[in-house]
């Protein structure tokens, strides 16, 4: 969504402007190396996820007020732009990159990949997010991978809706889910995660064992399952549980409609965290910092949830009333430390694929 994240840029919403008359998106003035030899612009190249998403205009007013000439590229999804920046470190791609997440930042920073620094406009609320202590990366947006439920089916079918990872163990809720593999999914991995924060390393293969037991369904992609298994949405599968965001019953509200048709279980989900970083060996530093004061700004942080489907870390920001009204975040998310999850991905995807593949 977010891996957030690929995956949630493809839901359809209409971008909302925000208002700028007046305002300032960074508190400094543009340094005095912003120009090259010739006097043009300095180059900020941005590598980011395919997901990347804000408003033209504030992009146009961040490079009018720092002389900076904002370049982007987008090797892929989150695993992809990881992995990309890893095999780049000696010539990095960019100057400064957005979208790495939790699941991958302590593999990023084990490698070298940034060089710390700590933006002036970090907010207290985003501090609970660093990813180390050295401040590697900058937590820009967060959400909750969840999975959602098509709330028709369970009406029709006169059956309660699961609350919980164990709920959907029980003989009723068999082949009814439908999640992403997390070999290929940034919210599969997501929720593999998520299992092993709730089951512990003794316990999560036995739980993902009896999920598939009780009829689970893995696909490659969030657009697979969201648009094509599930019975919700605008798709016309037969499953109506799938992985997905806790964002997502926000978008699925029709106009003067005041229910959402899906719900998120809020008991389910994994707290996702975006980060940018300046990456290491830049051609210019200063001006990947600039964007990442930007990506900061309170008109970025109010942009990103309905151009980047994700919640601001500044939490001062006011949301969407769609969002307030449909979109809570969980309140006790699993999580996972970078670091422990650095140790472990490789095994923990090879141990599920042993699992639930075969």
């Amino acid at each position: 969504m977010t891996r957030t994240s690929p995956a949630v840029a493809a839901m359809v919403s209409a971008a909302v402007a925000v208002s700028l008359a007046g305002c300032s998106l960074i508190g400094n003035s543009p340094d005095e190396g912003s120009t090259n030899e010739e006097g043009e612009p300095a180059l900020v190249r941005v590598v980011t996820h395919d997901s990347f998403a804000l408003s033209e205009d504030l992009i146009e007013e961040f490079e009018d007020e720092t002389d900076y000439t904002l370049e982007f590229s987008a090797p892929g999804d989150g695993g992809a732009l990881v992995n990309q920046l890893i095999l780049t470190t000696d010539s990095p791609l960019g100057d400064v990159a957005f979208g790495v997440d939790n699941s991958f930042a302590g593999r990023a920073i084990a490698e070298g990949v940034f060089d710390p620094y700590t933006s002036p406009d970090l907010p207290t609320s985003a501090e609970p997010y660093l990813a180390d202590d050295a401040g590697s990366l900058t937590p820009v947006d967060r959400g909750d991978v969840c999975l959602n439920v098509d709330r028709q089916y369970f009406t029709d079918h006169d059956l309660a809706e699961p609350e919980t990872l164990d709920d959907l163990l029980a003989e009723e809720y068999g082949d009814l889910v439908v999640v992403t593999n997390p070999a290929t999914s940034s919210p599969g991995l997501a929720f593999l995660l998520a299992t092993v924060a709730a089951y512990g390393e003794d316990g999560w293969q036995d739980y993902w064992q009896q999920l598939a037991d009780n009829g689970l369904k893995v696909v490659e992609s969030w657009s697979d399952a969201y648009s094509v298994d599930f019975s919700g949405s605008t798709g016309e599968g037969d499953r109506p549980i799938v992985l997905s965001y806790a964002t997502s019953p926000a978008f699925e509200v029709g106009e003067d409609e005041t229910e959402a048709p899906t719900e998120a279980l809020l008991g389910t989900c994994f707290q996702q965290v975006e980060y940018a970083g300046v990456l290491a060996g830049a051609d210019n530093p200063e001006g990947a910092q600039a964007f990442i004061d930007f990506l900061l700004s309170d008109e970025v942080q109010a942009d990103i949830p309905e151009q980047m489907y994700m919640y601001p870390v500044n939490d001062q920001i006011d949301l969407p009333q769609a969002w307030t009204d449909f979109a809570p975040l969980a309140d006790d998310p699993f999580t996972m430390d970078p670091a422990l999850i650095d140790d472990h991905r490789d095994e923990w995807i090879q141990q599920w694929t042993d699992t639930v593949i075969g």
